[in-house]
């Protein structure tokens, strides 16, 4: 135990089994509620259906917990993993579905509750990984100024998203005018040549159907095709229904919609937690192509979320460079991977980390180009 830094309270880290029924579920879920920086991905309504279902294993819930009120101050899943292809330390679990790896802070959390957690992280090794990290994060600022812990990120990158009030405005206003504002309009006016033009919001105990408009959508398509729809395979199709109804249970999820004369063309599902959108998924009927209903659906998403109130950031957790949503929503999300370590050696083990992490970029990085090369 270690008492914080005003000495009024002790904290304890402690590792819990995610799917073990008598962890404090409602501990975990009230920091995933008040979270300085917000991540669906590490709260239970995520977490434990997409371990239950997909197969992983030795994956467990480090808590940082305030032992005179049960409070959790931080929480993150941690998995032992190689730090690229060789080296084996503890990191934070993020997968592709959920590529947000920022640690659930409570507001009050302070420095010292940080180092706890970095502690128990890191164990004997000295070493901790948070991969998919927002750098701007409360979290990322807390782990990277801890005295005597030697923080490093390696793998920066950008992704698409839009920031809330008057700077969001901008960034809406730069996207949509000009040419894309008249070509846009135009497809719009065509579209309504199909059908009666709807776009709606989803929310509440109607998200449940929805999201099988959705899942049925995205099949119809070339993730379909290429077998990589949700429903493609029995355990994505699973853990994808239990995480939506577990978060629309507690109002988490929102979908968004493009309907032609009833008929469902686009569908967007994003969770929504303390003011940030996460936009999860997106699919839309190919034979309307022409008429753009992706752009159409994430333009309208845009306004959407700048009129709601309390918004503050949408993550489109798209891959870099993403052609359809990069020009729209013209916001930046700086991630990295932060690689923590103390001691006389911190240096020297920082450095054989990110090594790993270079040569296992390496590797990828051929193993894309060969398949591009089979394929064409």
């Amino acid at each position: 135990m270690t008492p914080d830094s005003s000495g009024s309270s002790e904290v304890e880290a402690r590792f819990f089994d995610p799917l073990d029924d008598e962890l404090p579920l409602s501990a975990w879920q009230a920091l995933g509620d008040a979270a300085a920086d917000p991540n669906p991905f590490f709260g239970p309504s995520f977490l434990r259906p997409y371990l239950r279902h997909m197969g992983v294993r030795r994956v467990k819930v480090l808590a940082v917990e305030d032992r005179s009120t049960g409070q959790w101050l931080v929480a993150a899943p941690i998995q032992i993993r190689p730090a690229g292809l060789l080296v084996p330390i503890p990191a934070a679990f993020t997968t592709d579905y959920g590529p947000v790896g920022t640690p659930l802070l409570h507001p009050a959390t302070v420095a010292a509750h940080a180092k706890r957690f970095y502690e128990a992280a890191a164990g004997r090794t000295g070493v901790l990984l948070l991969p998919d990290l927002p750098l701007a994060s409360k979290a990322a600022k807390l782990l990277m100024d801890l005295d005597g812990v030697t923080g490093v990120v390696t793998g920066r990158s950008e992704r698409a998203s839009h920031d809330g009030g008057p700077e969001g405005q901008v960034q809406f206003d730069e996207a949509f005018k000009g040419k894309r504002r008249k070509e846009m309009k135009r497809l719009l006016r065509r579209l309504e040549d199909e059908g009666a033009v709807s776009l709606v919001t989803v929310e509440g105990g109607a998200v449940t159907d929805r999201f099988e408009a959705f899942l049925a959508l995205e099949a119809s398509g070339w993730k379909g095709r290429e077998n990589t729809a949700l429903v493609s395979k029995p355990q994505t199709a699973a853990f994808s229904r239990e995480t939506v109804v577990a978060a629309a249970s507690a109002g988490h999820v929102r979908i968004d919609e493009l309907l032609v004369g009833g008929k469902l063309i686009a569908s967007l599902v994003a969770f929504v937690e303390g003011g940030h959108v996460f936009a999860w998924k997106i699919a839309f009927d190919e034979s309307y192509a022409r008429y753009s209903p992706g752009a159409q659906l994430v333009l309208d998403t845009f306004q959407k979320n700048l009129a709601t109130p309390g918004f503050r950031l949408a993550d489109s957790l798209a891959v870099p460079g993403h052609s359809m949503i990069e020009p729209l929503w013209r916001g930046r999300l700086e991630t990295g991977t932060l690689l923590l370590s103390s001691g006389p050696l911190a240096a020297l083990r920082n450095g054989i980390c990110s090594a790993d992490l270079g040569f296992e970029q390496t590797v990828r990085q051929m193993a894309r180009t060969i398949r591009n090369r089979l394929k064409s």
